[in-house]
């Protein structure tokens, strides 16, 4: 088995740990060892759905004899705002990276794209946040919390937001047909508290998170 991974820095295995970003791949490495397949992770920290189009394109998923899927974990950068436009022009409109109906359109392509390809496509439900906690990091340098929560209206905004581009892919996986691996429920099924999963930025999976998504992959593959 040959798994093609199309995913944002979540998949990439990005911890943020001492106030830095690293590279955890212990998930990855494990994954592959336990389902006895060959993982080619194309994750990009930052990356949206148009990004991963782009790449399926220019080298789609590809392997020997054997099942291929591609595991498309898409939606955090592409609900996420120009934090530092808005603390400037609270008053004003803005748009996220990718708005909600070109999200799906793209999404749906990159799904087309993979299976045309001959390879099958399976797709992945966005983790929690925890929107205080991303607030306080993305005010850290300077920008102005005030002029943001003036723009949100509240806090949990930004977790309503993000959980609606979950639901989009979840929506996406029915119409389409497509495997769905749930790894929003998993989280919120964890038995622990949503912090102990999240690192200090409030998006990116602690090390306990990390493990709640290899022991995820692990149950849907058997």
């Amino acid at each position: 088995m040959e798994i093609t991974v199309y995913g944002d820095s979540i998949l990439k295995g990005i911890l943020l740990e001492n106030g830095r970003y690293t590279i955890n791949r212990e998930w990855e490495d494990k994954l592959s060892v336990r389902l006895g397949a060959t993982i080619r992770n194309r994750s990009r920290f930052g990356c949206t759905i148009g990004k991963a189009l782009a790449m399926i394109r220019r080298d789609p998923p590809t392997s020997l004899d054997g099942e291929r899927l591609a595991v498309l974990e898409l939606g955090g950068n592409d609900c996420d705002y120009r934090w530092e436009e808005i603390a400037a022009a609270p008053r004003e409109a803005h748009d996220c990276k990718t708005p909600p109906k070109e999200f799906m359109e793209t999404y749906r392509e990159a799904v087309d794209l993979v299976r045309r390809g001959g390879c099958t496509p399976v797709l992945m439900t966005l983790p929690p946040i925890h929107s205080e906690r991303y607030l306080r990091f993305i005010c850290r340098d300077g920008l102005s919390r005030e002029n943001i929560l003036a723009w949100l209206g509240d806090v949990d905004a930004i977790y309503r937001w993000q959980a609606m581009y979950s639901a989009m892919v979840t929506e996406l996986a029915a119409e389409e047909n497509v495997r769905l691996i749930d790894l929003r429920a998993a989280f919120e099924n964890a038995g622990v508290p949503a912090e102990e999963l999240l690192c200090a930025d409030g998006i990116h999976p602690s090390r306990k998170g990390q493990s709640v998504i290899f022991e995820t992959l692990c149950r849907c593959a058997a």
